[in-house]
């Protein structure tokens, strides 16, 4: 019994599964923001060319 329990609290494998769970969570939280404002950035360029477009017929 003593042997499962120095097995256990030396394993930390738990933790690493943890670490790079946040991990990448961070990195999607970053990818999410990148897109969302380079997604607005392009909404607005295709509105200038479309208004610029329809403005020159």
């Amino acid at each position: 019994m003593q042997n499962f329990v120095t097995r256990f609290k030396n394993d930390e494998s738990g933790a690493t599964a943890i670490e790079y769970g946040l991990i990448a969570a961070l990195i999607s939280v970053g990818i999410i923001a990148a897109a969302t404002s380079l997604g607005d950035n392009i909404a607005t360029k295709f509105n200038t060319v479309s208004l610029a477009v329809a403005n020159a017929s």
